[in-house]
């Protein structure tokens, strides 16, 4: 089966663009304090801005389904297939929760956007947003309680997932700040920030790994371990987990060497020295995120293991 780039490719900027607009708002909850999200972060045009492109993407991402679904091309817009699939299955009903939580988070993110209650509520409704991208993968592909548990697994691993693509996100728009706007207050502030997500990342990986288990026994199965190297789907998932692997060394690093080095830096009042090797390990991390997500947008397009069972 020839792989359908443009639906891959709108999948994968869905869960960029999703990803970031609940992790950045969570990140900054727990990350900064009142006064500082702002500043820091430049928060409004961050979080709007990926309100308004899940909207667009999300609107492009159902031709695209629709047009997959019924064997059409894309353009000109099947409205009939459309219409079938916003009124008669999950994805439809997913799909208009998406649009409503972008529309109310987006809104909220406009005009009240470095507050904590309106900044918990942006989160909520990007978590909800950022959920429904379950209903467009292998979440609900099965029934009775299988089917719940597979599907609650798959909301916790995306957000998850999300949680710590936009800790990164938030992390490298602290480290990468102008020199000029670099000062001994602002690395005391990514110094904090850095050990907030330090605890919160406890949790979120032990939940991407307990899901993950969860996810790999129902759609690859105890059985078809020895026979991933030799098919797409296999080569994709490993590639996928090696990736993993490597963020959760690159992590590693960050806490237990590269941060009390930072904080050595500070203390000297070296301001380009305590930022430089951690931009770097950022960067390859985020990269790695990036291809993860790439990854999945992929695999949700093929048929898993267990398929052929």
């Amino acid at each position: 089966m020839e792989a359908d780039w443009p639906l891959i490719a709108v999948r994968f900027a869905l869960y960029v663009t999703l990803s970031g607009l609940f992790g950045l708002s969570a990140f900054s909850l727990y990350g900064l304090k009142a006064g500082e999200r702002a500043a820091a972060l430049a928060l409004r045009p961050w979080l709007v801005g990926s309100g308004l492109l899940g909207l667009l993407l999300s609107v492009i991402a159902l031709t695209l389904l629709a047009a997959a679904m019924v064997g059409t091309p894309p353009w000109p817009i099947d409205r009939e297939a459309i219409g079938m699939l916003l009124s008669g299955s999950a994805t439809g009903a997913a799909w208009e929760a998406r649009m409503v939580a972008l529309v109310v988070a987006s809104i909220i993110a406009l005009i009240a956007a470095g507050r904590a209650a309106p900044l918990g509520m942006v989160a909520l409704t990007a978590g909800i947003a950022l959920a429904t991208l379950a209903w467009t993968g292998h979440g609900a592909m099965d029934e009775g309680t299988t089917g719940w548990v597979h599907l609650v697994a798959d909301i916790l691993h995306l957000l998850a997932a999300g949680a710590w693509i936009g800790a990164l996100l938030g992390l490298t728009l602290l480290v990468t700040r102008a020199p000029g706007q670099v000062d001994a207050t602002h690395l005391r502030l990514t110094h904090r920030a850095l050990h907030g997500f330090g605890r919160v990342g406890t949790i979120v990986v032990g939940t991407i790994v307990v899901t993950g288990l969860v996810n790999g026994w129902l759609l690859v199965g105890a059985g078809n371990l020895l026979n991933l190297p030799s098919t797409r789907y296999g080569q994709l998932l490993l590639a996928k987990l090696a990736l993993f692997g490597a963020m959760l060394g690159l992590a590693s690093l960050n806490r237990f060497r590269l941060m009390p080095a930072f904080e050595r830096s500070i203390a000297a009042a070296d301001h380009r020295g305590a930022l430089g090797t951690l931009r770097r390990s950022l960067a390859v991390e985020a990269a790695c995120a990036v291809a993860i997500l790439a990854l999945v947008a992929w695999l949700g397009t093929l048929e898993p293991p267990i398929s052929a069972m």
